[in-house]
């Protein structure tokens, strides 16, 4: 049977949505314990998945099973009167491929319709490679510099180490990176990730009907889990309210020293 970690909005508090988060490669649920804590705070349901298996060989199969796999997270975390919307299906790294190779195909077999998506940490095909990650400190320094993650990182014996050696599939990337996303889009980068292509991001997110392109100054790979978690942290916490307006933003700004 699945396991989720869940994280619940305030008690006595409406729950406003629910996100389904998919971790990227090497990381587990406790990755994310943070980030889904802070969701939760501010009234939404948020539920961890475990990371997916990637069959290298076998995409379809890969997408079907991820298809399975948020199906049945949704329809645990429903309440009586059904899944609380919308729901949001966050992914990084190749857990943000993933997400966005499922939602962009055609037949999304028997996943939860995702009223949104957030894509963090998106490996780029023609990226510059990171370097040193044949070292735990090196792998470290690629995926971010907030001493908190990094401690989380080193203190759970689940996470791989080495897993940001793999190589993410060209069919994948491909797939990700071109997929036609009808739904709202939210991609997050650090502009200190190694893993990202900048320009390639730009691309996708032009191409996109509803989409939004947010670099983080200074962020690593872990986008949600850097140094700079609790702004990102807002950034989809907004997203996420902006969402409930039909995309139109709650607060705009018409004069500013800053």
């Amino acid at each position: 049977m699945p396991e989720y970690t869940d994280h619940f909005a305030p008690e006595g508090l409406r729950t406003r949505g629910t996100v389904l988060v998919v971790p990227g490669r090497g990381e587990t649920r406790t990755t994310y314990d943070r980030f889904g804590r802070r969701l939760a705070a501010d009234a939404y349901r948020v539920r961890v998945l475990d990371g997916p298996e990637l069959d290298a060989d076998d995409l379809t199969g890969t997408l079907d099973r991820l298809a399975a796999q948020l199906g049945a997270a949704a329809d645990g975390a429903a309440t009586d009167d059904g899944i609380v919307r919308p729901v949001v299906v966050v992914g990084s790294d190749t857990g943000a491929a993933l997400v966005a190779a499922l939602v962009g195909r055609s037949t999304p077999a028997d996943a939860p319709h995702a009223d949104a998506v957030v894509l963090a940490g998106l490996p780029g095909r023609t990226a510059t490679e990171a370097t040193d990650v044949d070292s735990w400190d090196g792998e470290l320094d690629v995926r971010t510099s907030c001493p908190a993650h990094r401690r989380t990182l080193t203190d759970d014996s689940q996470v791989r180490r080495g897993a940001l050696n793999d190589t993410v599939p060209e069919p994948l990337l491909t797939a990700a990176l071109d997929a036609e996303l009808a739904v709202p889009t939210l991609i997050l980068t650090g502009d200190a990730d190694p893993l990202a292509d900048r320009d390639e991001l730009h691309r996708t997110a032009k191409s996109l009907g509803r989409a939004r392109l947010s670099v983080v100054r200074g962020a690593h790979h872990d986008v949600l889990n850097d140094l700079q978690h609790r702004s990102v942290a807002a950034e989809v916490v907004t997203f996420l309210e902006t969402l409930r307006e039909d995309l139109v933003p709650l607060v705009t700004v018409e004069t500013s020293a800053w």
